[in-house]
């Protein structure tokens, strides 16, 4: 009973007060490519559909529950992709959620024959929304038979805006790196205040191919790749690093988030992933165990990805492709 109390006191600040909201974060940020930069729409074959799920601390009432679904194709003659991302991030018994609607758009400039750079926007509807009828306030518990004054919330409407975001990816064979700026228009998130809005968030990404081996030229056989995540929002800051080893058609991966002085947490979660990946579809399960102050309340977080790449084009038609971008996929 205490534990529910904690609880209530905790979503009632936040219902009453100015607060600054953060995103939620895929360990898998690559199999979510189009949440993680603009720039990679339609870096694709042809079409790519993408569907995302993560469970994070499942052991703690109120969990959150983020589920995503992208959609993008390739402009192959217009050296441009073009696609659709929306995310829907739930907390809580009150269903406090948010949801976001986005067009996308990149284009591909060559640089030299060995280097690209790939500028993306994303435009896209924001909507906050909470269902005051699932909550439990105080008046609903009773303390050794001592009755509690009743909590009558004001009436509110859930929030609608708008927001945008940019980004752009520079890459060549075997290496590639990108930033992302999103919130930049600062949509509200507040029920009550006129002050609290989505802190503008900021993306520095990117790795290298240490070992590339391929089959038939352009088929991967095996690649053992190092990569890095940094992002920023408001006064808190996180970076992930590690590495992805792929041989056809299983993928591992190993992460670390939480390195000191470049992460708001320090030591907070090793990440291990292990995914099949052939020509059309790719599956990954990912697993964040935490190895932060939560280590024994919080049971890590579950995440899986599902990415599947189709064309309708045959093999002879396709006089032009997008240039491959080596990053994984996972």
């Amino acid at each position: 009973m205490p534990r529910r109390i904690i609880y209530i006191c905790i979503l009632t600040f936040l219902l009453f007060t100015d607060s600054f909201s953060q995103d939620p974060t895929f360990s898998q940020f690559y199999a979510n490519p189009l949440y993680l930069s603009p720039s990679f729409a339609g870096a694709t074959e042809e079409y790519r559909l993408g569907l995302n799920y993560r469970n994070q601390w499942p052991a703690i009432p109120g969990v959150f529950h983020t589920y995503s679904i992208s959609f993008d194709k390739a402009l192959v003659n217009f050296n441009s992709g073009i696609g659709v991302l929306a995310t829907y991030d739930v907390a809580g018994s009150g269903d406090l959620s948010t949801t976001n609607v986005g067009l996308l758009y990149s284009y591909d400039f060559f640089i030299n024959r060995e280097w690209h750079i790939r500028p993306g926007v994303n435009f896209k509807f924001y909507y906050l929304g909470l269902d005051l009828a699932k909550l439990i306030w105080s008046s609903s518990l009773s303390r050794g038979g001592t009755p509690t004054p009743s909590i009558h919330p004001p009436a509110f409407d859930n929030v609608a805006d708008v927001d945008f975001a940019t980004s752009a990816l520079v890459y060549n064979d075997r290496i590639w790196a990108g930033f992302t700026l999103d919130h930049l228009l600062v949509p509200k998130t507040s029920f009550y205040g006129e002050d609290a809005t989505v802190p503008i968030k900021f993306n520095l990404y990117g790795g290298v191919q240490i070992i590339k081996k391929t089959r038939l030229r352009t088929k991967l056989k095996e690649v053992l790749s190092i990569a890095m995540n940094f992002q920023t929002q408001a006064k808190f800051f996180q970076t992930d690093i590690g590495l992805y080893y792929y041989k056809d058609p299983l993928i591992f991966g190993l992460w670390y988030r939480g390195i000191p002085l470049v992460t708001s947490q320090a030591g907070d979660a090793i990440i291990g992933l292990i995914g099949i990946k052939t020509s059309q579809l790719h599956i990954g399960y990912s697993y964040d165990f935490t190895i932060s102050n939560l280590i024994s309340s919080s049971s890590g977080a579950h995440e899986i990805s599902l990415v599947y790449e189709f064309t309708s084009l045959s093999v002879g038609s396709q006089k032009r492709r997008i240039r491959a971008i080596p990053c994984p996929e996972f």
